[in-house]
């Protein structure tokens, strides 16, 4: 009922920068008007809208504030980095199924303000499930990260060397895009070797930017397609959850290193036409740099404990055999969550993203591998 039957139609991204005066209702509604404007397509006709449950804003106010006319659906998303391909799949079923006719998607950040970082206290009385790991020293998110990295580089001989390269391959293509916050900085392997360590043994390399902006993405039935900009189809979609699992943390269950993106993985090309071996890149999300390695093995890119020697023999670069975060990613073009990720996948398809992958007709963008997640199978 879903494969093929809606396509993103328009793009939309305000500036990326470290910190931005606009607020997040206002980078919020220029994301939008720029995704419509991309799309041909007035605000009046939009009648479905999603987003995080994160958003700051409520969605009457963007509605209001843009012009929409009677909205007949609107949803929003958990789990902070493993939200933004299940914003974009509700929101899809919606208008598949006839329940709306034009959909917008949007996420709006601003991370550069210390005051807006969810991790920079501490909460003086825990009684939520982070009673289980905050007590013994993993207070942030880095930190549960490290745990299963550690264990992951002990089971498979894998190095800070081999680890790296997520890094090195994420900035370079970062250099290459203007719009990315790190396009001017360069990156080494002795920059990185030598970075502050944040939780070993993730470095200041390993672990996401913080930045301001807004991304948003507008979503037609294919048949509404002809009168708009070349379209993206929606292959297929699944959310993912795992028995067990916690908001960054699965060690309660079976295999700490098998987590919800083995259970989204196995939904997802279940229902699709296009299977890994035809996948031309991936967009994966890096808020650290080892979900890159997790994600490659959980959907079916290498075997299991293949993923650093995958990537070290130049598998993740522009002509390797699967590129990947092609932007520059959470880790050097900007993070809001994993939502450049979804333009970027648009721009590969389109043939319009600066570091253009050869043949680019299918993408896999997958969300957080620490949390209930979802992903996206996209064709041209």
């Amino acid at each position: 009922m879903l494969k093929d039957q809606t396509a993103i139609v328009g793009i939309g991204e305000t500036r990326f920068a470290k910190r931005l005066e606009d607020t997040e209702w206002a980078l919020a509604c220029q994301a939008i008007k720029a995704a419509l404007d991309d799309a041909g397509i007035d605000p009046s006709e939009v009648d479905a809208m999603g987003c995080f449950n994160q958003e700051t804003t409520p969605e009457f106010d963007i509605a209001r504030s843009l012009g929409f006319g009677d909205v007949h659906f609107f949803n929003q998303v958990a789990h902070g980095g493993g939200a933004a391909c299940g914003v974009l799949g509700q929101v899809a079923m919606a208008v598949a199924c006839g329940v709306a006719n034009v959909g917008v998607v949007w996420r709006s950040r601003k991370r550069g303000d210390p005051s807006k970082r969810q991790w920079a206290g501490v909460q003086p009385r825990i009684a939520d499930h982070w009673k289980w790991s905050r007590p013994h020293g993993l207070l942030r998110p880095v930190d549960e990260v490290a745990v299963t990295m550690r264990r992951y580089m002990h089971e498979f001989n894998v190095t800070r060397e081999q680890l790296a390269t997520v890094a090195l391959s994420q900035r370079a293509y970062a250099n290459n895009n203007p719009k990315a916050i790190m396009a001017d900085k360069t990156l080494s392997l002795d920059d990185y070797l030598s970075g502050r360590m944040i939780s070993d043994p993730l470095c200041l390399y390993d672990n996401c930017l913080e930045s301001d902006g807004a991304i948003a993405l507008v979503l037609v039935r294919s048949t509404d397609v002809d009168r708009h900009q070349q379209p993206v189809y929606l292959h297929a979609f699944s959310q993912g959850m795992s028995p067990q699992h916690q908001l960054m943390t699965d060690y309660h269950g079976h295999n700490p290193l098998q987590s919800s993106s083995w259970t989204t993985a196995a939904n997802l090309w279940r229902q699709s036409d296009i299977q890994p071996s035809d996948i031309k890149l991936a967009q994966i999300y890096d808020a650290f740099s080892p979900m890159i390695l997790y994600c490659l093995e959980a959907y079916g890119f290498c075997g299991r404990g293949e993923a650093a020697a995958f990537i070290a023999d130049g598998g993740m670069s522009q002509q390797g055999r699967l590129p990947v975060n092609t932007s520059g990613g959470s880790l050097s073009e900007v993070y809001l969550h994993g939502m450049n990720l979804l333009t970027e996948a648009v721009r590969q398809l389109r043939g319009e993203a600066a570091n253009q992958v050869a043949a680019a007709d299918s993408c896999l963008v997958a969300t957080c591998d620490s949390t209930p997640n979802g992903a996206v199978v996209l064709r041209r």
